[in-house]
């Protein structure tokens, strides 16, 4: 029988079910799933193994790194500097980052970048994964680059550098990294047990990701000169990367992030409740309303699939995704499978994280089968 504990309210026993059958079956590895309403834990469950060996059992405070996951987080962090009127989603880059203009960049718009759209989607070559760990050096070459294509024309996956761009912007304007924001203005307000990196003296709680099947795509079959190509080796980054330290140590706001489902339900539940968490207030629902507001909608250049993006977040795409309803949803998840689900006309937050992950680039079974489960209950 499945190590599965935590609090699941009876009408989402499907969920426990589903998730208790994917430990058994050794689909799952270690992971946790949360679906807050309105501000109750519905469902706060975990299990499983922190480990390959399964010698080590998932515990309530066990984190792990949720690779794009991070995303929805930098999001919010931008998202808080246009509610204080200090970003201006439809004001160009160089208003707060002047280099940005160079090569054919004057007319990017800030929610050029939290779209995905910016034609910035990765490093020119030569690129290594350790360029990510420079930040002055990766943000100037950033900002020096030509696009790859015609910014705001469509969307490609700002896969490793999302965080590098919006991150620079903030810094810009706040003085402060992105990672020192979100400790400071996100995760200490709501109590929330979510980083940037990793924290030395919480690496021995962290969960290590297990490495996907290699990715279904024929690099050189694509060529050099493809976006998905270009983005995807801009540099490549293996899975194993997010166990070593210089990963933890970094600032990477698109990609390592650390917590648990209760922690980023915790974070992006601000969203789902109208800008307010347990009498700390992030956001305004007026601001909220800015992540409904379309900026692509077709296939992605960068992932080859249809894919819909607002300011910030994904939208629902029932072609790709088929399980998020195509309702006042916005949402993202990592690579692997992880995903974190703001339900704004339920006022619900549903988040999974887990540490073995899954083949391909956008959700998983896993993620499917739980989420159907839950929406299953409430759409009832």
């Amino acid at each position: 029988m499945a190590n599965v504990d935590g609090k699941c309210d009876e009408r989402f026993a499907a969920v426990r079910h589903e998730f208790e059958e994917c430990v058994d079956s050794g689909d799952e590895l270690g992971a946790s799933i949360v679906v807050d309403v309105d501000g109750e834990l519905a469902v706060d469950i975990w299990g499983g193994h922190r480990d390959e060996a399964r010698t080590q059992q998932w515990q309530r405070d066990t984190i792990t790194n949720v690779w794009s996951s991070t995303k929805t987080v930098t999001s919010l962090a931008a998202l808080m500097l246009v509610d204080r009127g200090e970003l201006d989603v439809d004001a160009p880059v160089t208003r707060y980052w002047p280099e940005f203009g160079a090569a054919g960049k004057q007319d990017v718009l800030v929610r050029h970048l939290m779209s995905h759209t910016s034609g910035v989607a990765g490093l020119d070559q030569p690129a290594l994964g350790a360029d990510l760990y420079d930040w002055d050096k990766s943000t100037a070459r950033y900002a020096a680059q030509t696009p790859w294509w015609s910014p705001g024309s469509a969307s490609g996956y700002h896969a490793l550098n999302f965080g590098h761009l919006m991150g620079e912007v903030l810094r810009r304007v706040t003085g402060t990294t992105l990672k020192q924001f979100v400790a400071d203005e996100i995760a200490g307000p709501l109590r929330a047990d979510f980083q940037i990196g990793a924290a030395e003296q919480d690496w021995d709680r962290i969960a290590d990701v297990v490495p996907p099947p290699p990715l279904p795509i024929d690099f050189a079959a694509l060529g050099p000169d493809s976006i998905t190509v270009k983005t995807l080796t801009g540099p490549f980054i293996e899975a194993t990367e997010a166990n070593t330290p210089a990963w933890r140590r970094a600032d990477i706001g698109a990609a390592n992030g650390h917590g648990n489902a209760r922690s980023v339900a915790r974070v992006l539940s601000v969203i789902s409740r109208g800008g307010e968490v347990d009498g700390v207030r992030l956001l305004r629902p007026e601001t909220i309303e800015l992540i409904f507001r379309e900026q692509a909608s077709g296939i992605d250049l960068v992932l080859g699939v249809p894919l819909r993006f607002g300011i910030g977040y994904g939208l629902p795409e029932l072609a790709t995704i088929p399980y998020i309803p195509a309702e006042k949803i916005c949402f993202w998840g990592g690579w692997g499978g992880s995903v974190i689900i703001m339900d704004v006309g339920r006022r619900m937050t549903i988040s999974y994280m887990m540490n073995k992950m899954g083949p391909g680039l956008i959700g998983s079974d896993r993620a499917e089968r739980y989420v159907r489960a839950i929406y299953g209950v409430v759409a009832a």
